[in-house]
């Protein structure tokens, strides 16, 4: 039996899907380094990423854990900002037009390197810490006793679409490339990642202030 229920977990599923799936760093320097160096690299880099994040979820879980056992007041306050912060982030996923560019350089790397530089790349990200923080207490119940399996399960189901969505990038560089760099591609990413985010910060908002 799963210690979070089927529809927090799909909402979960969603979010984090439209996030993930948003052209970013960490898909741009897949891309990248999959043109200059192949596809084992490419893949070194998406586990470097993985290796990144695994870090950011430690700090998550341990300060969510933190802010349960010390205050729920000083948590809801932090689950209103993540929604409010998501809510930030889908309009400002409507207002942007501009492409992303992966860049022209052909420089080759090594498989060592290119998982240091995806890793040092997300770990460094100010936007996925908080990322993060806010968003995970807004799926963590936290009447239940099992929190730590809540965000265990959050941290997997993260990890596992995570992997799902860049490990393409790395066989399929040149084409993944192409199809991100679209004007239309970006709009109607931008778009969908806008609505969704902004119809669950509402949501979120509405749950925790009434």
């Amino acid at each position: 039996m799963l210690p979070i229920e089927l529809s927090v977990l799909g909402s979960f599923v969603l979010t984090v899907a439209v996030i993930v799936m948003s052209p970013g760093p960490d898909s741009m320097l897949i891309i990248r380094h999959t043109l200059s160096s192949g596809t084992k690299v490419g893949l070194a880099t998406v586990a470097g990423v993985q290796m990144g994040l695994i870090g950011h979820n430690l700090l998550a879980v341990l300060g969510i854990s933190v802010l349960i056992s010390s205050s729920p007041i000083l948590f809801k306050t932090v689950a209103l900002m993540g929604a409010a912060y998501l809510g930030w982030l889908g309009i400002e996923s409507l207002r942007n037009t501009a492409t992303i560019g992966v860049g022209s350089d052909r420089v080759e790397v090594s498989s060592r390197r290119a998982f240091v530089d995806a890793m040092i790349t997300n770990l460094l990200n100010p936007k996925v810490i908080v990322l993060f923080l806010a968003l995970f207490p807004n799926f963590v119940d936290t009447t239940k006793d099992n929190v730590p399996a809540q965000l265990f399960t959050l941290t997997m189901t993260l990890m596992i679409i995570n992997t799902i969505w860049q490990t393409p990038l790395a066989f399929l560089g040149k084409i993944a490339k192409n199809w991100l760099e679209q004007p239309k591609v970006q709009r109607w990413i931008s778009g969908i990642t806008g609505a969704v985010l902004l119809f669950f910060a509402g949501i979120m908002i509405y749950e925790h202030l009434l």
